[in-house]
């Protein structure tokens, strides 16, 4: 068996919003948001994907599931990948971010 992350798509768009990746990880469908901050002075890149956020990320994986009836019976994932920094880059990946129902991170 393949293991690791496969591309199904990248950028999907519709009318709720956009979500940055979906990848196959085995048998799970994985949305990823990816949020980048120069500073993280303000506030986290990962905090940015607060309440409002998930709400639509969750309309618009129910926007491409519908789209893409294939994928309707796999087990969905939320990831967030948050990057900062301008010359030393730091990235952290956070799997399984949020899930239906959660108020924020």
């Amino acid at each position: 068996m393949r293991r690791g992350l496969r591309p199904v798509a990248q950028n999907f768009r519709c009318r709720g919003g956009e979500i940055d990746l979906v990848m196959l990880d085995q048998g799970c469908l994985t949305f990823i948001e990816v949020r980048y901050r120069r500073s993280s002075g303000f506030s986290s890149p990962a905090a940015t994907v607060d309440a409002h956020k998930q709400r639509k990320l969750l309309r618009t994986a129910a926007m491409f599931l519908g789209r893409h009836e294939q994928f309707a019976n796999h087990t969905m994932r939320f990831d967030v990948v948050a990057i900062s920094g301008d010359r030393a880059i730091e990235v952290l990946w956070i799997r399984d971010a949020f899930r239906p129902g959660d108020s924020v991170l």
